[in-house]
């Protein structure tokens, strides 16, 4: 019996050809975008779940108050060295403890090969008890313990050594040391929340040319140590993290301290597999995702899923007038009315397969365009495991039978005497409920425009928000120490070519993080009394603020016609205001203290946008560093008429100062842009499939309009016969359809207003939402629904009335 309902379908399939691939059509565009965004997601969800103990990895991060309000001022994922051994020592529960320090780049020498490889991490031996790391070559438990010990990704292994066998080969890092290669290591997946390309033994650091022992043991201050825990299987981490406050007052506050550590520090614990979607703190080691990026594009693959069952079920009630006549002898002949709704939905869930099967191969053949669009490394065969695969395989009969059960119930309701004589009245329910699901397509539509122009809206106001200073033609690169002697005659060769503007030295370029902080007192009668607020660091010379065309609106800028300037200090607005000072001009000449350093204000310099739009200017304060080692990096301001000029001059002056280091640069302006990439990337993905809805959502609405037009067929044709115009026609048929567009939009506008207002709550400078883009929305979706509806009714009402009148 099955096999018969099945054959039937397939010929009534065929039978309404267009019809049947407007619905093939519709669902499989709709179901290749939810396996899309599905592939998505899954990759999303499965970071660092790669690990074979993923589930019991904790990493501790570390928060900073104010002892005074208890407001937060930073809230890092990385912490102090001394942390881990501490831990480990009073809590018997941690099974393992690791810790890695992030190195940035670093100049790898091999013979003759020479280059700068991004992603060196330090990282000590218990690592690999840890985290899931296959290593090709070598021994994962003794690679790491001893000093100077270093391993390779395979691929570096390949650039350096070719063919040649790499294990206990030296090399050199930074020019200044040796390594032994004792180990290597596969890639760690694309879906880890880091990715170094060469491991250096921790050890190392106990080294005092390097970083020391001491350092490692009482170094609280340097907060740049991740740090990873292994806790026992359903251990409750709440309770070892309640006794962490304890814990810091234990080791970190001396007797007699009035304000404790847990005062105005905290340690936290957070999952490894919450890292990439649930963490967005102040350092991170790569970029992170976002759960709300998830939620966004579930909806959406939803929301394109319901449309197109939507479509099915007006295409399907539109062609019921087709089969009337069909319905009415099989009713005649005694086929009941369950049988007729399992032949409907046979027909239903056949259509569904087939449009899976389809949408199968297409979603194969568009992952990589996905993932160009995306920057990420997405594959189909996230969708091959047999627990995601089996729901897979099961949606078409599901999808089938919500999208089927309507015109199943409708059309077998049809009176056979009635439909026989040609009398087909579906009533006034019937219409009614198309007409909801039509509206809800549309209010669908509306909202994913309106939600498409304000992300556009939002990623303009970023690209063209003015920063505060001049970011155009400025080319940056890291600093080297062995310009530490030698940077003013760097700095004279470089400015021995016009192109050559400037050039200055900071601890932080504009696009970075402002994570620096230190305790900053100022001049209160005859003492120094604490700034309550947080106040954040940067470390640069004399020349960082015309290099960047910083404007000074009180007192001066650093400048070497006042000898070194060590003990002044520059603050910008921000400062001023959290020190309680009433303007700029009462801020110069104060006396203030900054990580101990004393010194005087000399000038105010305006609030310029140093992080993303997505942080609030903060107070920040500019110093000259007393060791010339603080410096990371260096910022050349260039002519703009011949880059190509200023870019060869600069590397021929770089390799006549550091001939052993490579050459690279990166322009400010690629930085900003790489700021904002995610949400660019979001945006086009996003416009993509809002596009496709909309699309889809016609399609709907061609089905209704078919329907409706067929029903006025003989009324039509009588206008015509008396005179109505075609003009007329077309006009008494949109209006209905209209009035759906006009409720449409009165459903869409306050929600689609409440999803971007909470969307735009993740910038701190954000475009407004104008009521212009409401009303163009609601007017494209006019055009939209006239242009779908005038294809019918123009058609109906161009036909020759005589066969419209004899077609009843």
């Amino acid at each position: 019996m099955i096999y018969n309902y099945l054959k039937i379908a397939f010929r009534s399939l065929l039978k309404y050809r267009f019809i049947f691939f407007t619905n093939l059509f519709g669902l499989t565009v709709g179901f290749t975008c939810c396996l899309l965004i599905f592939v998505y997601i899954l990759h999303e969800v499965s970071y660092d779940k790669y690990n074979d103990k993923a589930d019991r990895i904790y990493r501790v991060t570390r928060l900073f108050r104010s002892s005074e309000t208890g407001v937060t001022n930073l809230h890092l994922g990385a912490v102090a060295p001394p942390f881990a051994p501490l831990l480990e020592n009073d809590y018997k529960e941690i099974e393992k403890i690791t810790r890695i320090l992030p190195a940035g780049t670093m100049t790898l020498r091999y013979q003759d090969k020479v280059f700068n490889e991004p992603e060196v991490v330090f990282a000590d031996e218990q690592f690999f008890d840890l985290f899931t790391v296959q290593v090709s070559s070598g021994n994962k438990t003794s690679a790491l313990k001893e000093p100077n010990s270093v391993m390779l990704t395979e691929e570096l292994a390949q650039k350096y050594f070719g063919k040649e066998d790499p294990m206990n080969k030296m090399i050199r890092l930074d020019n200044r040391f040796s390594f032994k290669v004792t180990g290597i290591f596969k890639p760690l997946p694309s879906n880890a929340h880091f990715h170094p390309n060469l491991l250096v033994s921790f050890n190392t650091l106990r080294d005092s040319t390097i970083y020391g022992e001491k350092n490692l043991r009482t170094n609280w201050g340097n907060n740049a140590f991740y740090t990873y825990m292994l806790l026992p299987a359903n251990y409750d981490a709440s309770k070892l993290e309640a006794q962490f406050p304890a814990f810091l007052d234990r080791h970190m506050s001396k007797p007699g301290d009035a304000i404790k550590a847990s005062r105005w520090t905290q340690l936290y614990l957070q999952k490894l597999t919450d890292i990439h979607l649930r963490s967005h703190l102040d350092s991170e080691l790569d970029e992170n995702g976002d759960i709300k990026r998830v939620y966004v594009f579930s909806a959406i693959a939803l929301f394109i899923l319901l449309i197109a069952c939507i479509n099915y079920m007006n295409l399907s009630t539109a062609r019921s007038v087709l089969r009337a006549r069909e319905i009415g002898i099989r009713k005649v002949v005694g086929a009941e009315r369950k049988e007729l709704i399992f032949q409907f939905l046979s027909e239903s869930v056949l259509i569904t397969w087939m449009a899976m099967l389809l949408a199968f191969v297409l979603t194969w053949q568009l992952v990589p365009f996905l993932n160009k669009l995306s920057g990420q490394t997405l594959s189909i065969t996230a969708l091959y495991r047999w627990q995601i695969l089996l729901p897979v395989l099961i949606a078409p009969f599901l999808v089938g039978t919500i999208a089927g059960i309507y015109p199943a119930l409708f059309m077998s309701s049809f009176r056979p005497v009635k439909v026989l004589k040609g009398f087909l009245k579906t009533g006034g329910a019937n219409i009614s409920f198309r007409q909801v699901l039509v509206t809800a397509q549309f209010s669908i539509s509306i909202m994913l425009i309106i939600c498409t122009a304000v992300v556009f809206r939002q990623l303009r106001y970023m690209q063209e928000k003015s920063l505060g200073f001049d970011r155009e033609h400025i080319v940056t690169m890291s600093y080297n120490d062995g310009l530490n002697d030698r940077f003013d005659a760097f700095r004279t060769a470089l400015l021995t070519n016009s192109n050559i503007k400037n050039t200055a030295r900071s601890s932080r370029i504009p696009t970075g993080r402002l994570l620096d902080s230190q305790g900053a007192s100022l001049e209160q009668g005859d003492s120094l009394a604490p700034v309550t607020s947080d106040i954040k660091g940067l470390a640069t010379d004399q020349d960082f603020i015309s290099t960047y065309g910083v404007k000074v609106i009180a007192g001066r800028a650093f400048s070497r016609d006042y000898g070194l300037d060590t003990s002044a200090y520059m603050v910008n607005q921000a400062a001023v205001q959290a020190m309680g000072l009433p303007s700029a001009e009462a801020a110069i000449g104060k006396n203030f203290s900054y990580g101990g350093d004393r010194g005087k204000i000399i000038g105010v310099f305006n609030d310029f946008h140093f992080e993303s739009l997505h942080q609030r200017i903060i107070p920040l304060v500019m110093g000259i560093p007393k060791e010339k080692g603080n410096y990371a990096r260096i910022s050349i301001k260039v002519a703009g008429n011949n880059m190509t000029a200023a870019i060869a001059h600069i590397e021929s002056t770089w390799k006549q100062f550091l001939p052993e280091t490579p050459f690279e640069f990166t322009f400010l302006d690629d930085r900003f842009e790489n700021l904002y990439k995610s949400e660019q990337r979001q945006g086009t993905i996003f416009t993509i499939f809002a596009g496709i809805a909309i699309a889809i959502a016609c399609l709907g609405l061609f089905g209704l309009s078919a329907f409706a037009i067929t029903q006025r067929i003989k009324e039509i044709g009588i206008r015509k016969v008396i005179g109505a115009s075609v003009t007329s026609i077309v006009t008494l048929l949109s209006k209905d359809f209209l009035k759906l567009v006009a409720i449409a939009t009165v459903i869409a506008f306050p929600i689609a207003w409440y999803a971007m207002h909470n969307w735009l709550q993740d910038f701190a400078y954000r475009s407004n939402m104008p009521w212009w883009i409401f009303l163009a929305a609601g007017i494209i979706a006019v055009i939209i629904a006239l242009v779908t509806i005038s294809i019918q009714a123009i058609k109906a009402a161009t036909a020759n009335p005589v066969k419209s009148l004899r077609s009843e």
